[in-house]
């Protein structure tokens, strides 16, 4: 499965549809900063489900859509397609058997992203399962960015971890085990929830129980009420149908009774309706007869009214001719009246006209003089106004000197006044006590500085031992974890010996150590593990003794037959010890033999017989023609010579048996020697840390009693500063005094003066308003004559104003009251000829009315005889019409009472047929009563006991209607409820079951989860952890490195990176330069796709941080590598570059666009060649 190409349209800076196509294993993407190279891995990434904006290097996921650019508008989505090329058929699933398998993105501005699988809508889980296990996702280890490297070699051991479970395919078996977590989850809150029920629904149960026990003899009971009330029913059924035969009888009777009486009424009826015929005949011969009567006594009463409205009209004119005679008679009497005011009037006038002239002449006199004597009481104010003016200034002087002298005897009081307050403040002050607590707080807060310098100097030295400690601490967890690398390297070399070892002694065969374990073999001694070999000669020995060193000691051979029949494929030698131990061996010649230089428990010479050894080689051939058949020698470098063969062995002394053992030897020891200094380290971290934090307490505690004794400092110098405040303020307090004293006593004495000249210039005032007494007497003099004879002649003019405007008046009346009479005298006149006329024309109306009225009472007279003859008729008729009136009224009177006797009768029959109905309706009630209760009539009837009765059955009704209300409240559903729910409680036990057994089910599958999920990451790591190891001096050219497990338990472990370059001592990564981290981190992501290769991988600029040589180093390994992944780069580097099949450049020829341009290497190299 490899990348075969990728479709991008909008996305960031490949706004226009492009496809980038990686035709083989080593494609190179190459181009200037910012052109967009790394886009098309944040595609990639981005199609794969990275779902973090920031990763993308933006800050909302609709930041990778193309936001325009000078010359191109922003486009409305964007979108990203992957084509894998799978004829290997690695994807899992459904879309194994596809050839091709494409993988889409699009998101839009509104931030809505959709996935599609092949054209098919997809979820974005289903787009991450799909590459679970492949080594490939939005955040795998098959995309390396710029800066991974070193967040993958500095990352946490927990983080590391990750990249490791990638490449194990752990990262499945994690889904499933958290997907199975949340199924336990919910399982258990299942249980919980179910165990509630199963509990709610026992109480209840219990509970419904007593109710359906209840419910049962309630059942019972109505039961027995309703067979009770059936007998009852049919008793009253009974009596109420013979009560209803009766009742029909007498119904019966009653009918032809109101019959034979309706036919009485009916006869009566016939003889009211005749007599009601004739009565209005009678009544039309009244009414005609009572017609006639009451129009004479109309027109007699309008003859009457007529006459004595004409009596009234004539007294009435009568009385209007003597009212008239009055009235002109009056107005008569008035005129000569007037006539005579008249004639008085105008005397009057005569005599008011010539005073009027008088009075005016006198009024003018005395209008002049009161002019006069106005105009000299005018110069009178002049003058008094002139002398008030030259008055005033003496008076206005005095005033202002009163005035300042009181107000300056106001200021001298009020002075007075507070010089006064001022001594007694003063006095207050200064008799005042001393006060002390001023030395005493001053003592005080020396003291407490003093306490607080010894106590900073112990935090002082509290700070630096804690510092102390801390270095210490760092100091032994740098050397505990050298120590600790140091005892890894140390275990690893020595269990990568072991192995070796066991190899060497045959120890690697499962099955056949299997049967030596059987056997009782596998605990004993091998022959290589129980000799002791002089120093220099172990080359020598093992040459000679070969796989016998594999040998194992038993003490004899005697079953041995039956061992061997049972012996699995594989080989195996045993050594009687005793037998070689009984051998021995005699020199014959002069050499000295190999068995010298080998000690052990038992004897070797039967393994070492005829085997001599020389120094070197010439010593070895300068003997070798003493030797016989069976003898040889060999030398301390592996020269085995005998008569007539020779053999050599140059094994590196690593690879030797015994040479090994003694280094695993001295590793155990040094494994041992470390552990102890190891321990002691931790040991010593513990006291350090415990020490540390006692000072820390120590700090906490004192820094706490530090801060209570600042604060008390703080407040006793408050406390100083206050009261030398207060000294302070007393003292300036004084002086002030002092001189407001001063300045008071100065003030006032200023004041003393000024009203000492106040008082001199209100006297000289005072004198001169005395000069002026004598002429404001003469004046007053002159202004009380002229205000007498001002007075007196105001009083003469007011005199003859009046008398001239009393006789105007008097004229003016005495005018209006003439020109009113003489216009009343014509008015009277008019009134009086008026009066004449109308007493003629009544005269004339009272002579002509005696005329008609004798007419009037003529006919009156008339109409009287008529209506007494007419009143005579009226008076027979009357007479009949009441005649037959009585004879109705007798009939009716029988006829009511027939009706009454009817009524009687029908309300009899009523009543009856109310009865029969009642008893019709109680009978029917009866009867449905026991056809809803299931029960037929006529059954109910013929099993009635003959003794039975309606009280008995009450009776009995009453009893059981006891016992049914002492059960209590019955819930007749209970029975029912009760079956339902045991019948649930049974499917709730059933299903609790189930989901326990879903919960072990589940449990077991997590547990194998774990055992899956621990032997493969414990696989991967060993494999990748051998990679490294062997990738590590390959990619640095020497020194080594490994992966360190954290934790104990596989599961959650972390994962630390031990690198030590070749002549260096780092035993962190974080240690290492930047160049030495990014080679490290190639070289283990490259174990990592050694063991679990992904389809491809891309590499953004990883070669950056390298110089040439170790990129030269970095091209190899990945071109090494791309024989099976495919790799797809991004790089400034020339060496890179030239290792790669393609170049795809990335060009941005328009601002904010970027465009590919492909160039294939070898092409390119033909096309230059030609």
């Amino acid at each position: 499965m490899r990348l075969k190409c990728i479709k991008l349209a909008g996305f960031k800076s490949f706004v226009d549809p492009t496809t980038i196509d990686f035709p083989s294993n080593l494609c190179s993407v190459v181009g200037p900063n910012g052109c967009g190279k790394s886009n098309v891995i944040d595609a990639v990434r981005w199609v794969m489900g990275e779902s973090s904006a920031k990763n993308l290097r933006g800050e909302n996921m609709t930041d990778v859509i193309f936001n325009g650019s000078g010359g191109r508008k922003p486009v409305g989505q964007a979108s990203v397609e992957l084509v894998f090329d799978n004829h290997d058929h690695k994807l899992t699933g459904e879309y194994a058997n596809f050839d091709e398998v494409s993988i889409k993105r699009k998101v839009d501005r509104e931030a809505q992203s959709t996935y599609s699988l092949n054209g098919t809508k997809v979820r974005r889980k289903d787009i991450t399962n799909i590459f679970l296990g492949t080594g490939l996702g939005a955040r795998s280890y098959s995309i390396i960015e710029q800066g991974m490297v070193s967040r993958l070699i500095e990352s946490k051991p927990e983080e590391l971890r990750v990249f490791i479970e990638e490449a194990a395919g752990i990262s499945k078996y994690k889904e499933r085990r958290r997907e199975t977590e949340n199924r336990i989850k919910r399982t258990k809150d299942n249980l919980e929830r179910l165990e509630d029920i199963r509990e709610e629904l026992g109480r209840q149960l219990a509970h419904l129980q007593r109710q359906s026990v209840a419910a049962e003899k309630y059942a019972e009971f109505k039961q027995q009420e309703r067979d009770t009330t059936a007998n009852l029913n049919g008793i009253r059924w009974r009596s109420l149908d013979k009560e209803l035969k009766e009742n029909q009888q007498a119904i019966k009777g009653l009918e032809i009774k109101i019959e034979s009486t309706t036919a009485d009424q009916r006869e009566i009826d016939a003889k009211i309706e005749e007599h009601l015929s004739h009565n209005a005949e009678l009544a039309d011969a009244f009414g005609e007869v009572q017609v006639r009567f009451y129009s004479l006594g109309n027109d007699i009463a309008r003859i009457e009214q007529s006459i004595e409205h004409h009596i009234e009209r004539v007294d009435q004119q009568n009385l209007d001719l003597r009212e008239t005679e009055e009235v002109w008679s009056q107005t008569k009497q008035e005129l000569d009246v007037d006539l005579k005011k008249i004639t008085q009037l105008d005397a009057q006038m005569l005599d008011v006209t010539p005073a009027l002239e008088e009075a005016r002449l006198a009024e003018q006199s005395s209008s002049g003089l009161l002019a006069q004597a106005e105009q000299d009481l005018t110069q009178w104010q002049l003058d008094w106004d002139a002398f008030n003016q030259s008055a005033e200034e003496p008076r206005k002087v005095a005033e202002v000197e009163q005035s300042r002298i009181q107000q300056l005897e106001n200021i001298v009081e009020r002075g007075l006044e507070r010089r006064r307050k001022l001594e007694d403040e003063n006095r207050s002050l200064a008799e005042g006590p001393v006060d002390d607590s001023v030395s005493e707080s001053s003592s005080a807060v020396l003291l407490l500085e003093e306490t607080l310098t010894t106590m900073q100097a112990k935090n002082r030295a509290l700070n630096l031992s804690i510092e102390e400690h801390r270095a210490a601490i760092s100091k032994g967890s740098d050397d505990l974890n050298e120590i600790r690398s140091e005892l890894q390297a140390a275990k690893g070399k020595q269990a990568s010996l072991d192995a070796l070892q066991q190899a060497a002694l045959g120890q690697d065969n499962e099955s056949l150590n299997q049967w030596l374990g059987k056997q009782g073999l596998d605990n004993q001694i091998r022959l290589a593990e129980g000799i002791k070999i002089d120093d220099g000669w172990e080359r020598a020995v093992e040459m000679v003794l070969g796989d016998s060193l594999q040998s194992i000691c038993v003490e004899g051979l005697a079953n041995i037959e039956t061992m061997l029949s049972e012996l699995p494929q594989g080989k195996v030698a045993l050594i009687d010890a005793r037998v070689v131990a009984e051998s021995a061996e005699n020199a014959p010649m002069s050499l000295t033999p190999l068995t010298d230089k080998v000690s052990s428990e038992w004897g070797l010479s039967e393994l070492l017989r005829g085997i001599y050894v020389a120094d070197n080689v010439a010593q070895a051939l300068s003997h070798r023609a003493q030797l016989g058949p069976q003898d040889s020698i060999i030398t301390a470098d592996g020269v085995w010579l005998g008569s007539a063969w020779l053999q050599l062995n140059n094994i590196n002394k690593q690879e030797s048996i015994v040479k090994r053992r003694g280094i695993i030897y001295d590793l155990l020891n040094k494994i041992k020697s470390l552990e102890d200094k190891s321990s002691n380290l931790h040991e010593k971290q513990i006291q350090a840390k415990d020490a540390l934090s006692q000072d820390e307490a120590d700090r906490e505690s004192l820094q706490g009693e530090l801060a209570t004794k600042t604060r008390q400092h703080s407040e006793l110098k408050s406390q100083v500063s206050a009261q030398m405040a207060k000294v302070e303020e007393a003292q300036l307090r004084k002086e002030r005094i002092h001189h407001e004293l001063e300045e008071l006593n100065r003030q006032l004495a200023l004041e003393e003066e000024n009203t000492a000249g106040s008082r001199s210039r209100l006297q000289t005032a005072l004198d001169s308003m005395e000069l002026d007494v004598e002429g404001r007497e003469l004046l007053e003099t002159q202004r009380e004559e002229r205000q007498l004879a001002l007075e007196s002649r105001r009083n003469k003019s007011r005199k003859d104003k009046d008398l001239a405007h009393e006789l105007a008046l008097k004229q003016q009346s005495v005018q209006s009251q003439l020109h009113s009479t003489r216009e009343t005298m014509d008015r009277m006149a008019t009134q009086v000829q008026r009066s004449r006329e109308r007493m003629d024309s009544l005269q004339e109306l009272i002579a002509s009315a005696d005329e008609p009225l004798a007419k009037m009472r003529s006919n009156l007279e008339a109409l009287l005889q008529q209506r007494l003859e007419v009143e005579k008729e009226l008076a027979e008729a009357k007479a009949k019409v009441d005649a037959n009136e009585h004879a109705t009224r007798a009939l009716e009177q029988l006829r009511n009472q027939v009706l009454e006797q009817v009524n009687q009768v029908r309300e009899s029959l009523m009543h009856k047929r109310l009865k029969s109905e009642g008893a019709s309706v109680k009978r029917d009630g009866i009867l449905e009563q026991l056809e809803q209760a299931k029960f037929v009539l006529a059954e109910v009837l013929e099993s009635l006991p003959e003794e039975l009765s309606e009280e008995i059955c009450e009776q009995e009704l009453e009893k059981l209607g006891n016992r049914i209300q002492r059960l209590g409240p019955i819930n007749l559903a209970a029975i029912d409820e009760y079956a339902q729910q045991s019948e649930r409680k049974i499917y709730l036990d059933k299903q609790n079951e189930d989901l326990a057994r879903a919960l072990g089910t589940l449990e077991n599958a997590i547990r194998k989860i774990d055992k899956e999920t621990r032997s493969r990451f414990k696989e991967t790591f060993d494999k990748i952890n051998a990679g490294l190891q062997d990738l590590f001096p390959k990619v640095f050219g020497g020194g080594h490195a490994y992966l360190d497990m954290t934790g104990e338990d596989l599961l959650n472990t972390g994962v630390a990176i031990m690198a030590r370059p070749p002549g260096k001592r780092n035993s962190t990564i974080h240690l290492l330069s930047g160049g030495e981290k990014a080679m490290t981190a190639i070289a283990l992501v490259f174990s990592i796709f050694r063991l679990n290769p992904s389809p491809f991988c891309m590499l953004d600029e990883v070669d950056a941080p390298l110089d040439d040589a170790n990129v030269a180093r970095y091209a190899n390994l990945v071109k090494e590598m791309s024989q099976s992944v495919q790799f797809i780069f991004i790089t400034h580097n020339k060496i890179t570059m030239e290792m790669a099949n393609q170049l795809l450049g990335v060009t941005m020829h328009e601002p904010g666009v970027s465009r590919i341009v492909a160039v294939d290497i070898e092409e390119a190299a033909e096309l230059a060649a030609m």
